[in-house]
């Protein structure tokens, strides 16, 4: 990808992020169905910084919903496969249709497709790190990927594998991000750690087991976000 951003990791490191209070959606069907993955609709899905590594497209990239596999190319992203899905809804509850959903992640090295990256894991040629979709009449959203790696930020921080995410609506555009749940470095990441229960818990997506047209050897991360307005 051309292009960089100009957020450095040690002011990534240094900037806040903005949160609001309790909120996380309706069920997502059939994947949200259980009872712990419903919370109390009150406020917007808490927000986090762009980051450095927000992709700047080129031309040539023809960013999609599956990120496992690259036009031209002979094979599949390495990694452990994973269907990464969810709604979107307003504070009220309503689904939003035609929010545009852009995700944007390291490889499962722990490297971001991006010049501006000094991580010295390896590039997988078979990986972009970024897709594009529009959330249907539901309000819903799906994505093939991996399991992004973890990577070095400066000494004493190693981020955990995460998921940008900047959503586009017809009034909002929200940025944020999704953690995986179990991951032992959660603890330290200076981004999460610093957050109450309520709100690592609203930015923490839930596993589940694949469906039955999927890969047997792939996981569903459901992830909801709740806008303002939409």
């Amino acid at each position: 990808m051309a292009g960089g951003f100009d957020v450095t990791r040690r002011q990534l490191m240094q900037t806040g992020l903005a949160f609001a209070g309790l909120a996380m959606a309706a069920p997502f069907a059939p994947a949200l169905a259980a009872d712990e993955n419903k919370w109390s609709l009150t406020e917007t899905t808490p927000g986090t910084v762009l980051g450095p590594f927000y992709p700047l497209v080129n031309q040539q990239m023809d960013p999609g919903s599956d990120l496992t596999v690259i036009k031209g190319a002979p094979g599949r992203a390495q990694g452990q496969l994973i269907y990464l899905m969810g709604q979107v809804l307003d504070i009220k509850g309503k689904p939003i249709k035609d929010v545009k959903v852009e995700i944007w992640q390291t490889n499962a090295a722990g490297r971001y497709n991006h010049p501006s990256d000094p991580n010295p894991a390896p590039l997988d040629p078979n990986f972009v790190g970024y897709g594009v979709g529009v959330t249907d009449s539901e309000g819903r959203y799906r994505f093939k990927t991996i399991k992004p790696g973890a990577y070095p930020v400066t000494q004493g921080w190693e981020r955990p594998p995460h998921v940008h995410y900047q959503l586009t609506g017809r009034v909002d555009r929200h940025v944020t991000q999704m953690w995986f749940p179990g991951d032992p470095l959660n603890a330290q990441d200076r981004l999460l750690a610093r957050l109450s229960p309520a709100a690592q818990a609203m930015l923490t997506g839930k596993i589940e087991a694949p469906r039955g047209d999927m890969e047997p050897n792939a996981k569903i991360a459901v992830f909801n976000v709740v806008l303002t307005n939409g």
